[in-house]
């Protein structure tokens, strides 16, 4: 909040101070504290709204040439600003709050986790880098040997950079679901596997997929306990994760796939968490997920001949969409269906002979509704 300062009374000199004017009682009583009408050069100044606004200073909002440290921001400091990380070596960089935009340019052996992101972030001449990320856009140009934990709503770029690896997003901490919202990010949105090499080299490959196992901690440290950081809990458990963990685009180890579409209520979102914790437990594996918007001309292509029965669930937001897979998934989910969100507005997959065209109806109108 900005600061506000009265204007300080210039010194008159005594001979002005004897000709001053006095009030009487009465003219005091009507005006109270305030200077006698005339000629007054005194008046307190006006106060306009750009006047109000806290004073921005850019170093508040930019990390530049260093080395050997642990640094970032604490949720609350940045608030949908843009942000910029440069030169930095060897640093463990903690950026957690939401922002508009983030450029990381010529940074070197660095630990970066960096809150949901409105915008783009986008990597330039980097080398050895390990993070953490959520955004609407990622791009990287002129990078090698990146390792990446990724939930991005688009899908994501790389040029001109080798040896980058990708994993799904996997973290927590306390404000990062807020955060998500504030930034304008589904965590149902995650093409973290989905790369567009914008500068493919014929015969080589310049990305790649992480080991499913991979454990996030191992990559990207949580803060030093002797930290400014140490007050934010942080877990990477992914069951904890804020994001759900796909499988995305590796290859699935059943046939058999179930498409499981919730539509919008109240407790969609929360709904969706918990049909992903009941079929995991039950060891099938979630593959994508996607939140989209549908008209009813898009029920009728997707649903088909269900489509009737679904048209007016629609109208009062988008659905959520999950992909799960493994043998004999189909009757799984359908049991859990009935079992555990009965009276719930939803779609699941009928049987397993019709199931694979559910998914693909589903999820290619889903791409093409988000431009992917």
């Amino acid at each position: 909040m900005g600061c506000f300062f009265s204007k300080k009374s210039k010194r008159k000199s005594p001979e002005k101070e004897e000709r001053a004017p006095t009030t009487t009682s009465a003219e005091t009583a009507s005006t109270g504290n305030a200077v006698p009408l005339g000629n007054n050069s005194e008046e307190a100044p006006k106060q306009y709204s750009w006047d109000k606004r806290e004073k921005v200073d850019p170093k508040d909002y930019m990390l530049t040439g260093l080395k050997d440290v642990t640094v970032g921001r604490l949720p609350g400091k940045l608030n949908g600003q843009q942000f910029v990380i440069q030169e930095c070596e060897n640093c463990n960089i903690y950026v957690f709050d939401h922002s508009a935009t983030i450029t990381i340019d010529d940074c070197v052996n660095c630990r970066i986790v960096l809150g949901p992101i409105k915008g783009s972030v986008f990597f330039r001449d980097c080398k050895d880098i390990k993070c953490v990320v959520a955004c609407q856009q990622f791009r990287t140009r002129d990078c090698k040997k990146m390792e990446v934990f990724l939930c991005c709503a688009t899908q994501p770029i790389i040029e001109s950079s080798t040896g980058m690896k990708f994993g799904c997003f996997q973290y927590y901490y306390p404000e990062l679901a807020f955060h998500f919202k504030d930034a304008g990010l589904s965590i149902f949105n995650n093409n973290w596997s989905n790369i567009h090499d914008f500068t493919p080299v014929s015969g080589e490959t310049n990305w790649s997929l992480m080991p499913e196992d991979s454990p996030v901690l191992d990559f990207v440290p949580a803060p030093d306990p002797e930290s400014d950081f140490k007050s934010v809990r942080v877990s990477a458990d992914p069951a904890r994760s804020i994001v759900p963990l796909t499988k995305g685009g590796r290859r699935k180890d059943s046939e058999e796939s179930c498409l499981f579409v919730f539509f919008a209520g109240e407790y969609t979102t929360a709904n969706a968490r918990k049909l992903i914790d009941e079929v995991t437990a039950k060891g099938f594996v979630l593959i994508q997920t996607k939140e989209v918007s549908m008209r009813p001309e898009d029920v009728k292509r997707v649903f088909q001949s269900d489509a009737d029965d679904l048209t007016e669930w629609i109208t009062k937001g988008p659905v959520i969409a999950l992909e799960m897979n493994g043998d004999g998934v189909v009757e799984a989910c359908r049991n859990i269906a009935s079992e555990v969100f009965s009276g719930t507005k939803l779609f699941v997959s009928d049987n397993k002979n019709t199931s694979s065209r559910d998914v693909d109806n589903f999820f290619n109108f889903a791409d093409m509704q988000m431009g992917l």
